[in-house]
């Protein structure tokens, strides 16, 4: 009688600690590995199904811990562009999560490009009061890699001030203090502030600080998107230094990032600057992704004071407003990110426009933009928030390619994609996205490893499963070892490459040949299967 339900064997065996492959093969029983071993010791009359990797290398799959998949996974369940990564884990929960909807948190959706997809979920989100429902949602839905979440800063400060630009009192920080102590008791794995976007970042360091001690009764991370990854950032790196020791909580950086040109040369002084916190005994470490662009909302170029009150429209219509707003992106004060300014109208480009009459704007730069409609491009900006009444998804062009390959090389870096999940099938028809969606982890194995050689393919691997498996407290996750879950990714080494670029992002990578969720397979022969096995991932998991 067969023992296991799948043996895989002619692999090269990448086990995610950063140790040397080995000839090995893994059998699957259920959904967890139990056994791995040298060649020919299974039987392949043992396993009920026998795959052949073909000297292709076996590894853990891979975590992305900071993923946007929220509103992606509220469409396909799948997440294609994720899982062809070979992403079996889904970590998201920058700055806002959909649950829990308490105190002054109204609830609702926000206003997306995937429009009539996500209003199906609106009615069911209302009800989402503690943090686990929405995630134990997409369980029931049906997804095909594990999900779990940090609790965003922006909706917890929500539940206490909703989008009120002023200190938290007393009663709002209890308030605050009780509902982050509920998300930890539900598996949140920490707080995610974002503190360049409101109303994160109407908060001071007292405030985050008094949420972080909850956070770290419960051995969670504060994990944050710093106040500045431009000028102002080695002071923003001292602020996040802070929350961490007093509130005596492990700190990790999103998207490590040198912002904007005059900037590029700060990344050996940061790099510098987060090996020091290290050795005078600060657990601080820090994720990226392999791409010389960013991406947020064409909001951003705006001071984060415009949306206080959550009145950014009406600010933008009244003629005042509007010009005591124009001085200060034109004039910039320094005490916040003034995205135009620090890298230029060019090198800005907006993307994610729902309106018909706006779609002549996908894809090109700010200033072509703002010269054919003859106004200064803070007018353009103005004018097209204004029409969209959204975000304006849009890729900054503001950083280099040498300091990618700086920080890939240092040992505290992860991999993440800061993306969410798509299918070319339905991604195009709502318009270009980051090509990071589809080319993360490819990207690194490809271009950095393989081609430029900047990290060893043992080390990729383990930043990107290992290390952010020890980072969440995922204990049976990130290694390939008798009894872990079987999340598993077959891949080619000679071939993984990511095929997305800025022109023609929907584009899925190639060389990721298998990938198992819990057992299951999701990918075989580079095709997703439809199968949904993933299940809502928690700190103690």
């Amino acid at each position: 009688m067969a023992r296991f339900d799948t043996l895989i064997h002619n692999a090269r065996v990448i086990d995610g600690s950063g140790n040397p492959w080995f000839a090995g093969e893994v059998a699957i029983a259920g959904d967890s590995i139990a056994a791995i071993t040298p060649p020919g010791k299974i039987p392949h009359t043992a396993a009920i199904q026998v795959v052949d990797a073909g000297g292709a290398v076996l590894c853990p799959g891979f975590i992305d811990i900071q993923s946007h998949s929220i509103y992606p996974l509220m469409i396909d369940g799948r997440c294609v562009s994720k899982i062809t990564q070979g992403i079996t884990t889904e970590i998201m929960g920058e700055a806002f999560t959909p649950a829990p909807v308490v105190g002054r948190n109204a609830g609702g959706l926000r206003t997306s490009v995937y429009g009539a997809p996500i209003a199906a979920w609106e009615e069911r989100a209302r009800r989402w009061t503690r943090f686990a429902h929405w995630l134990e949602a997409f369980e029931v839905h049906g997804v095909s890699p594990n999900v779990g979440s940090y609790l965003g800063g922006g909706t917890l400060r929500r539940c206490g001030l909703d989008m009120d630009m002023r200190g938290a009192t007393a009663s709002e920080r209890t308030v605050m203090r009780r509902v982050m102590a509920e998300a930890m008791e539900d598996g949140a794995f920490g707080v995610s502030y974002a503190l360049i976007y409101p109303p994160d970042c109407y908060a001071d360091v007292d405030e985050i600080v008094d949420v972080c001690e909850v956070v770290g009764q419960y051995d969670g991370t504060y994990i944050t998107h710093l106040r500045s990854e431009a000028g102002e950032i080695f002071d923003a790196l001292d602020e996040a230094f802070e929350i961490g020791l007093r509130a005596d909580v492990p700190v990790e950086i999103y998207h490590l990032k040198a912002a904007g040109r005059d900037n590029w040369d700060k990344m050996p002084g940061v790099i510098e600057r987060i090996d020091t916190a290290r050795a005078d005994g600060l657990d601080v470490t820090a994720d990226m992704y392999p791409y010389a662009a960013s991406g947020t909302g064409l909001t951003s170029v705006l001071p984060p004071w415009a949306a206080a009150g959550g009145k950014l429209y009406d600010n933008l219509v009244d003629p005042d407003m509007r010009e005591k707003i124009r001085a200060a992106v034109t004039d910039p004060d320094g005490r916040w990110e003034a995205m135009v300014s620090q890298h230029g109208e060019n090198a800005v480009m907006p993307i994610g426009f729902r309106k018909e009459e706006n779609q002549k704007y996908v894809g090109r730069r700010l200033s072509e933009i703002a010269a054919e409609r003859g106004q200064h491009w803070f007018d353009t900006v103005c004018d097209l928030i204004l029409s969209e009444r959204q975000s304006i998804s849009t890729i900054y062009f503001s950083m280099t390619e040498d300091n990618l390959r700086l920080q890939l090389q240092q040992s505290w870096i992860k991999i993440s994609t800061d993306a969410g999940g798509y299918d070319p099938a339905w991604g195009k028809p709502f318009g270009p996205v980051h090509p990071r969606g589809y080319g993360t982890y490819p990207r690194v194995l490809g271009r950095f490893v393989r081609e430029q050689g900047v990290i060893g393919l043992e080390d990729a691997v383990r930043k990107m499963t290992s290390a952010v498996a020890d980072r969440l407290g995922l204990r049976r996750r990130g290694l390939l070892r008798e009894g872990m879950f079987a999340d598993i990714v077959q891949f080619d080494a000679d071939t993984v490459s990511d095929r997305a670029t800025f022109q023609d992002p929907h584009q899925l990578s190639v060389g990721i040949e298998r990938v198992w969720v819990n057992g299951t397979a999701v990918v075989d022969e580079g095709t997703h299967t439809g199968a949904t096995p993933g299940c809502f991932v928690r700190p103690w998991d």
